[in-house]
């Protein structure tokens, strides 16, 4: 909480505004969501978390099965939601919705906010207009991001998103085949984040091994990003689930039996 970078404005939506916002996602959200890759499966309709992991999984056990070493990238961005730039949105959504006048709405709505800063004084700043960003507590906001980044770049590797979280999983016989085929897709990634003014989190964003073979247990990931090696993690979280070289989920089922007592404990005190 103390870090500044840490806070976020709040958007507060009165209810007319949010009820016309319904009205507009009603009507083109099934225009966008056959157009949108399969990939990506956060916001949608049948699609959930629990997707997600369960395909990222079946890939790595199926590398298993293969005799073949899986590693990942785990790419996370940094304030994604506050970086849309406007400007390319609306280039984006004329390749989604046949009518402008729609999108001039819609662009109005998301694009004429501001904002000022006040202090612990009462001092307050002088306004400021938004060039960036989708409103967080709006209706619509999930959809536009989505459309944001449905054009993510092709790679080698196979891709799992959700909502701005982004796995990479390549599986090879080589160490050094799947590292470069990650290093590859990194830059391929890195070159699309900074054409349209996302930043990747260079300290959220890991990479992992998931393999069979205890004898490289120690082993560590070395992918490049920006001519550095990304922060490698054992043990990375993915939506929630923390996965573990040989998928035994020990880590993550140890975690939940500790909530879950101390929750059992806490309605009985």
């Amino acid at each position: 909480m103390g870090d500044p970078k840490s806070n976020r404005a709040i958007s507060l939506l009165c209810d007319p505004f949010k009820i016309f916002e319904r009205l507009i996602y009603a009507r083109v959200e099934t225009i966008i969501d056959p157009l949108l890759p399969q990939q990506q499966a956060g916001f949608r309709h049948g699609r959930s978390v629990v997707d997600q992991v369960t395909l990222l999984t079946q890939d790595i056990e199926d590398s298993f099965s293969a005799k073949k070493e899986a590693e990942a990238v785990f790419v996370d961005l940094t304030a994604a939601c506050d970086t849309v730039w406007h400007r390319s949105l609306t280039c984006k959504l004329l390749q989604f919705l046949p009518d402008r006048h729609m999108i001039h709405m819609i662009m109005e709505m998301v694009g004429n906010r501001s904002f000022t800063l006040t202090t612990g004084n009462s001092k307050r700043n002088w306004l400021r207009y938004l060039k960036n960003s989708v409103p967080q507590g709006s209706v619509l906001a999930p959809l536009l991001f989505n459309i944001y980044i449905s054009d993510r770049p092709t790679t080698i590797s196979r891709k799992n998103a959700y909502a701005d979280d982004l796995a990479l999983m390549h599986a090879d016989r080589d160490w050094q085949a799947v590292e470069g085929a990650l290093s590859n897709d990194m830059e391929t990634l890195g070159e699309y984040l900074q054409t349209w003014k996302l930043k990747l989190s260079t300290t959220k964003t890991v990479s992992a091994i998931f393999h069979l073979n205890n004898k490289e247990s120690k082993r560590e990931l070395k992918v490049n990003f920006n001519n550095d090696i990304l922060p490698f993690c054992s043990e990375p979280k993915y939506l929630g689930v923390t996965l573990d070289r040989s998928l035994t989920y020990r880590r993550h089922l140890k975690s939940l039996l500790k909530e879950l007592i101390s929750k059992h404990h806490a309605s009985h005190s």
